[in-house]
C-alpha cells in the first residue's frame, strides 16, 4: 500500500496526522485558558470529559494518531538518513534556506514525546485512568484546577513544562506549513502565506498554554476556594 511503502504516503499519514493533533492541541489550549478566569469552570469542564465513553473513545483515538505520527517519523527520518549514507557526516555548514528546526526534527520530537510522557503522568494517569480504574489519588479525577495549581506550584515542573512547550513550537512552526505543502494545498503563490499563518497561529497556540503554565508558577491564577485545590495551594 502506498501511504506506508512509499515515502510520499508516509509523508501523506505523517500531514494528516499532524494537522489532526494540532486541531487536539487547539481544543486542549482553549479548556486550559478557562482555568485562569474560574476554576469551578475548568472542573466542569473536566467533569464532562472524565471518564465517559466519548472521552474514552476520543482518548484512544488521540493516541493513534499521536502512535501513527510518532511511527512514521521515525520511519522517514531512518530513510533520509539512509538515503543519505555516509554522506550525512561530512555536512559541516547549515545548508542554505534549510530551517533549524527542519534540521532538528528527530531531537525535537524526542523532547515532546518525553514531555508528553511527563504530562499524561501528571494529568492524565490522576484523572481519566484514575477514575477508570477506581485509583486513590490526593485529589478528586475531576479537580483539574488542583492539579494545575499543583503541578506548576513546583518550579522544576514549570521549567520541564517550559522547554516542553518551546519545542512544540519549533516542531509545529516547521510542521504546520510542511503538511500543507505535502497536502498539496500550497502552490507557489500560498507557499509563503501558509508559513506566515502558520508562524502566527502556532505562536498564539503555544502562548495560550504558556501563560496558564506562569501564571500558575506566579499565583496569578484564581483560586478555586472550599475545594480541593485549595488545599493544594
Amino acid at each position: 500500500m502506498w501511504l506506508i511503502n512509499s515515502s510520499i504516503g508516509r509523508k501523506v499519514v505523517m500531514s494528516v496526522t499532524g494537522v489532526a493533533l494540532i486541531l487536539f492541541l487547539t481544543f486542549h489550549m482553549c479548556m486550559n485558558v478557562v482555568a485562569l478566569f474560574s476554576g469551578e469552570a475548568y472542573n466542569t469542564i473536566c467533569a464532562l470529559l472524565g471518564a465517559n465513553w466519548y472521552a474514552v473513545v476520543a482518548t484512544l483515538g488521540l493516541a493513534f494518531l499521536a502512535v501513527v505520527h510518532i511511527v512514521y517519523a521515525f520511519l522517514l527520518t531512518m530513510q533520509n538518513r539512509k538515503a543519505r549514507g555516509v554522506q550525512r557526516y561530512a555536512v559541516t555548514a547549515k545548508p542554505a534556506k534549510v530551517e533549524w528546526a527542519s534540521q532538528n526534527m528527530l531531537v525535537l520530537g524526542i523532547i515532546i514525546l518525553l514531555g508528553l510522557l511527563l504530562h499524561l503522568f501528571n494529568f492524565w494517569y490522576n484523572m481519566m485512568f484514575a477514575e477508570l480504574f477506581h485509583i486513590a489519588t490526593p485529589l478528586e479525577p475531576t479537580d483539574g484546577f488542583g492539579l494545575i495549581q499543583q503541578t506548576f506550584s513546583c518550579p522544576l515542573y514549570v521549567v520541564l513544562y517550559v522547554i516542553w512547550i518551546v519545542a512544540i513550537w519549533f516542531h509545529l512552526s516547521h510542521g504546520f506549513w510542511s503538511a500543507m505543502q505535502t497536502l498539496g494545498i500550497s502552490g507557489k503563490v500560498w507557499f509563503n502565506r501558509w508559513k506566515c499563518i502558520g508562524l502566527i497561529y502556532v505562536t498564539l497556540l503555544m502562548l495560550g498554554f504558556l501563560a496558564v503554565v506562569l501564571a500558575f508558577a506566579f499565583g496569578v491564577a484564581p483560586s478555586l476556594c472550599g475545594g480541593a485545590a485549595c488545599c493544594a495551594a
